[in-house]
């Protein structure tokens, strides 16, 4: 059951502002042990002056701090907004069960004891999760460590009492953060509000048994003290749901940053194909979540710089990095720190060039990174020029700056011609002030909070975090309507390979000039009628790996070449497979020699499809050089995936190698694509071999392996 079976969107919406904002609150489970968790949630709520309504259940009567203790929930007013459970995991669903029954809003899980414990856990969990949405209840939890509403100085958890420092009214910027893990986002908390970064929400969603992350994702799109959403995720348990609310957040202009650990590769089996092996649940995920528009991170430095950047500048601009420095070393280092992130350094336009001349002293060479060199030490003002000329490039996104303290007088006057020259800009401006851990004026540190510059002590963070920004994710398009086709009927299983190229034929990708045929006879007529050289392939649907059963013969040259092969074929396959019978023998114009390409898609079962683009033949397999994107892909974002492969160089002309056609290729993928949007039966794609030709003279589909659930 989804959570939108039996309690609408409106319902979740006001069951989150209830969870996040109670005005009334129940602690169930509450006994008379000190330090107990139920005595920590009552003076968390105490510290921090809640108003509101608190009551108390427990096993027997009696009170605490002056609040009775009721031995029923039934004697509970109607209505409580939020109720905080306390109980053991055995308890925990006969008490949601008394809680619904008297209409309490939303709840809040901490035991353990459920998915984490195996599978009669997770049984259990998804039983309770399907119980509270059929009564409209929404429950956070189980196995969380609570949550935190810094609006509001509203705080419910069982570790530790703090006096919850409240944003100030108005505030507009602040990143709220939401994570599968209790500790890590208090880290996380520390280390924005170090950085004087405001946080709005810090909630830990646990097991997700109802809320997950896409919930609170959605809900807090529509919060005004939110700028930025960090998300910390070890598994998204509703993609669908998220990546809607991811949807929404971009609309919105609210930034998602995500950490996702598990890149490492785990790749799944998927029926006989290569890409569902080559395409593991992560590199799926990520091509989803970045589709939508979320910044997925590596690190947990990158993860708090990024959301820093974007709290101060949530539309930054796409482009390359603007740098300048005090070193030519670091101009090196750059370069090649850039080229490993896949990041631009623009060269800067000849009119920007020419202004630079004629501020800069004639050593100074006016080009991307910029080199001041000693220069600035006499000079501060030239920081401020060389700053405001690569703001004004439209190829720069941001400006990254690594330079020394020097002195205090002089760290101010850089700040100070900083400040000055990006007023009127949109751009993150970023400085590295190296040193390590040289303390920093702290007027320096006033100046650039004042007025938006990020500071960092690590060049390397910064060109990280500034490349992650302006490498932002292109807007995702609207998916495709749907095309009426003239495709074939679809049995379940693996297609032989005359029908998946039948299919794809229908879709506008060339495939080999021929024909299925039963006898020799009809195979000498199709291969005069094409004319020779031809290929021969064994079809059957039960015959996956036509080439290492000898049912594949190339280059015949002539009608005796392929009499003798029709007999050698046959006998082939009756040695790999005895008794197999042929649904017949694919009689093909051989094709040409090209660059051998892998253009695949796959359904996965939670995210849906994706197509898988890489480098054809064994090398999918030996190299496993691929790019997974989403299905709904553009050719323009299919074409720029195709250079982000490690043999890219192949596609554009390497050595001797003319340059392919990419486009051809994109225009396969988005087929691709499209086909696994429309026919929902399909659950794996591969073309491979893809012979792509010099540019403009296309690409033809040499073989196709589909595998279908059946209409």
């Amino acid at each position: 059951m989804s959570a939108s079976t039996s309690s609408t969107a409106a319902d979740r919406s006001s069951g989150l502002r209830r969870l996040l904002a109670a005005k009334s609150v129940v602690i169930v489970g509450m006994s008379s042990r000190p330090n107990s968790a139920g005595h920590i949630v009552l003076k968390n709520l105490r510290e921090n002056d809640f108003t509101g309504g608190i009551h108390l259940v427990g096993r027997s009567e009696g009170d605490v701090d002056g609040l009775p203790i009721l031995s029923d929930i039934t004697k509970l007013p109607s209505g409580v907004d939020l109720a905080v459970l306390t109980v053991p995991a055995q308890s925990v669903a006969g008490t949601l069960e008394d809680c619904m029954k008297q209409q309490v809003g939303s709840a809040i899980v901490f035991a353990s004891g459920f998915a984490e414990t195996g599978e009669d856990g997770r049984k259990e969990q998804d039983r309770i999760g399907e119980l509270v949405r059929s009564g409209g209840m929404v429950v956070v939890g189980p196995n969380c460590l609570g949550f935190t509403n810094y609006a509001e100085g509203f705080s419910i958890t069982f570790v530790g009492v703090n006096k919850v420092p409240v944003m100030p009214k108005g505030t507009d910027d602040a990143v709220a953060i939401v994570s599968q893990s209790g500790g890590l986002a208090n880290h996380l908390r520390h280390g924005l509000n170090s950085r004087g970064v405001a946080v709005s929400y810090n909630i830990s969603t646990g097991n997700e048994m109802d809320l997950g992350l896409g919930d609170f994702v959605d809900h807090l799109v529509d919060d005004a003290a939110t700028r930025v959403i960090m998300i910390y995720a070890e598994d998204i348990r509703r993609p669908d749901m998220f990546l809607r609310a991811a949807a929404r957040a971009r609309t919105a202009g609210k930034p998602l940053v995500m950490l996702f650990p598990g890149r490492s590769p785990h790749a799944r089996e998927a029926a006989k194909s290569h890409t569902g092996a080559l395409a593991g649940d992560y590199a799926v995920m990520k091509a989803k979540v970045e589709r939508a528009g979320v910044h997925l991170v590596d690190t947990l430095d990158e993860f708090i710089d990024v959301a820093e950047i974007l709290s101060r500048y949530p539309a930054p601009s796409r482009g390359g990095l603007g740098i300048l420095t005090f070193s030519g070393a670091f101009c090196g280092i750059a370069h090649d720190f850039c080229a490993d992130l896949g990041v631009e350094i623009p060269v800067l336009s000849a009119p920007t060039e020419n202004e630079l001349r004629e501020l800069l002293p004639s050593f100074i060479s006016p080009k991307n990174p910029i080199d001041l060199g000693t220069e600035a030490v006499w000079k501060p003002e030239l920081v401020g020029a060389g700053v405001a000329a690569l703001l004004k490039e439209p190829s720069i996104g941001a400006v990254a700056i690594s330079i020394p303290i020097v002195s205090p007088s002089h760290a101010r006057a850089y700040i100070e011609h900083v400040v000055a020259a990006k007023a009127g800009s949109a751009k993150p401006v970023a400085m590295a002030m190296l040193g390590d851990q040289l303390p920093l004026p702290q007027e320096f540190a006033d100046i650039a909070r004042a007025n938006k510059v990020i500071v960092s002590r690590s060049s390397d963070r910064i060109l990280k975090a500034m490349a992650r920004i302006v490498r932002q994710p292109p807007v995702a398009s609207d998916v495709p309507a749907v095309v009426s086709r003239q495709r074939p009927d679809l049995p379940g299983g693996t297609l032989p390979e005359w029908l998946g190229k039948t299919l794809l034929q229908s879709e506008g990708i060339n495939v080999p000039q021929g024909k299925l045929v039963g006898n020799l006879d009809e195979a000498l007529k199709v291969a005069n009628e094409i004319g020779y050289p031809v290929v021969i392939k064994a079809q059957a649907a039960a015959l996956a790996h036509k080439t290492e059963a000898g049912g594949v013969i190339l280059n015949l040259a002539d009608r005796d070449a392929l009499s003798a092969a029709w007999a050698t074929l046959h006998a082939n396959i009756q040695n790999a497979q005895p008794g197999l019978a042929l649904e017949g023998v694919l009689v093909e114009k051989m094709s040409a020699r090209g660059l051998e390409l892998v253009v695949g898609g796959r359904r996965d079962p939670r995210w849906g499809p994706v197509v898988l683009l890489g480098l054809g033949g064994i090398m999918v397999e030996a190299l496993q050089d691929v790019r997974l994107v989403a299905a709904d892909a553009t050719k323009e974002e299919f074409v720029a995936e195709l250079a982000k492969l490690k043999a890219a160089k192949m596609l554009y002309g390497f050595r001797n190698m003319a340059p392919v056609d990419v486009e051809a290729t994109a225009e396969v993928a988005v087929a691709i694509g499209r086909l696994l949007l429309e026919m929902p039966e399909i659950s794996d794609i591969e073309v491979n071999p893809l012979m792509v030709y010099e540019r403009g003279h296309g690409a033809i589909a040499l073989d196709a392996l589909i595998v279908s659930t059946g209409n």
